[in-house]
């Protein structure tokens, strides 16, 4: 099968292609330009490196965010454009989950996180259960002192693998350097997460967990600005 992915979450986006589970193509978003000129000419360019069209792919997976609302929008509208054009089948993967999947975890905590600008992160901790990952709450938006006090209160002594596209954000908290005094690591996650989050669609086909391309939706956890300058609504977090 083939299994086309896109993640435009933020400027850090990716496209990437899987033939029976193998990576055969992926490319980078690194010029700065915007989604809606990029995606299709990667697309285009990454099912030339694969040496196969769209009519061929068997599986579309796209990140559902959180991150910005242009981009996730661009990424969605277009896989489900392409779902109801050609009949595809489709898996929408949390792009914090993606992050935290990267990880061989030998604990019982994984906390993923990456820039969401203002001074805050996207966040969310997972518990390692039986190999898989469950996620303790919602995904989050929040400043990075409040992000280690959610994972203290959840946590508490046990060990945390932490995981993010920008670990400075945390690193050089009081707090955090507490929890790596007594055994918690940091690891930087890669910046092209389309490979990990085709690999998951993959996982979640294989299981018969598909999403419903009609319903899919992305999760912006905070609003954009539009949306809050046109309520006059000081909030941030819904």
């Amino acid at each position: 099968m083939i299994t086309l992915a896109i993640d435009t979450s933020d400027a850090r986006g990716s496209v990437a292609v899987l033939r029976d589970g193998a990576l055969v193509a992926r490319q980078a978003h690194e010029d700065g330009s915007d989604y809606s000129a990029w995606l299709l000419v990667a697309v285009e360019n990454v099912l030339a490196e694969a040496k196969t069209g769209i009519s061929e792919v068997g599986l579309l997976g796209v990140s559902t965010g959180p991150g910005s609302f242009t981009g996730l929008r661009v990424g969605l509208t277009t896989v489900k454009a392409w779902a109801e054009v050609y009949g595809k089948s489709v898996v929408g993967i949390s792009r914090l989950e993606a992050l935290a999947r990267i990880l061989e975890v030998k604990v019982r905590w994984v906390a993923s996180s990456y820039n969401a600008q203002r001074g805050q992160v996207f966040a969310a901790l997972y518990k390692v259960e039986a190999n898989t990952l469950t996620r303790m709450g919602e995904e989050l938006v929040v400043s990075p002192e409040e992000f280690v006090e959610f994972v203290e209160a959840r946590a508490g002594k046990d060990q945390v693998d932490w995981i993010s596209l920008d670990p400075k954000l945390i690193e050089d908290l009081g707090t955090f350097q507490q929890r790596v005094s007594a055994g918690d690591k940091l690891h930087l996650g890669p910046a092209e997460l389309a490979p990990v989050i085709a690999r998951l669609a993959d996982e979640r086909a294989q299981a018969g967990q598909f999403s419903d391309p009609l319903a899919l939706d992305a999760n912006y956890v905070r609003r954009s600005d539009a949306e809050l300058f046109w309520k006059g609504s000081p909030t941030s977090v819904r």
